[in-house]
């Protein structure tokens, strides 16, 4: 009703967890709204409809959008009626790697080809061989994350090779958040990815490390 009102888009996310009960009663909902979209085409002088027993304003650019994971545990079927409302799309997988060496060209990373396998390669060994803990996230929401900090590295130190401004990235990003029966295995990968680079640790626990020292 409010969309049909203000002619607002609105996009429902993981529509098919809905229970079929209630997809029953908004494909009626959603039906009212398009045909009188329909009838607004031919008679421009109409402004209101019947959304049910109600009759509301509508405005031309109202517009509504579903997205669903089929396929999953808990998810519903569309019933037929809902379905024939609305004009499919079908979506796949992002490639990751190409999408994380698109992001270190636009931080300036000049080898961005080559590093953007080696950091996938480190996330998708770290994601299958350490623990399923929790709050680990090896997707894309990370990747960009990391990626940004790498990016500030390389600004700030323009002259380092960039194989150390990404390791110190990864390595500094991560480490926070890796359990301690992880961080051996962690570490390892990123050894064996990175062979023979030692990355200065973070200016800031070097300065904690003195203050502690200091202290003593």
């Amino acid at each position: 009703m409010g969309l049909s009102q203000c002619g607002s888009w609105g996009c429902f996310d993981e529509f098919n967890r809905i229970s079929i009960e209630v997809l029953s009663v908004v494909s009626t909902q959603v039906k009212y709204c398009l045909d009188a979209i329909k009838e607004l085409k031919v008679n421009k002088n109409k402004t209101t409809f019947f959304f049910g027993e109600e009759e509301i304003g509508i405005k031309i650019t109202v517009g509504f959008w579903i997205t669903m994971n089929p396929g999953y545990a808990g998810r519903t079927e569309l019933p037929e009626n809902l379905k024939a409302l609305f004009r499919s799309c079908a979506m796949v997988t992002p490639d990751i790697v190409l999408i994380c060496e698109n992001m270190l060209m636009s931080e300036g990373f000049q080898t961005a080809k080559d590093l953007s396998k080696k950091f996938m390669t480190l996330y998708n060994l770290a994601k299958s061989l350490l623990s399923q803990m929790i709050h680990y996230d090896w997707g894309l929401r990370a990747v960009k994350s990391v990626l940004r900090q790498a990016g500030k590295l390389k600004r700030q130190d323009p002259d380092i090779s960039e194989e150390i401004i990404l390791m110190r990235a990864l390595r500094d990003f991560n480490m926070p958040k890796i359990t301690v029966d992880d961080r051996s295995i962690f570490l390892g990968l990123i050894k064996d990815l990175f062979p023979g680079i030692e990355a200065e640790p973070k200016k800031d626990e070097v300065f904690f490390e003195l203050c502690a020292k200091t202290c003593k």
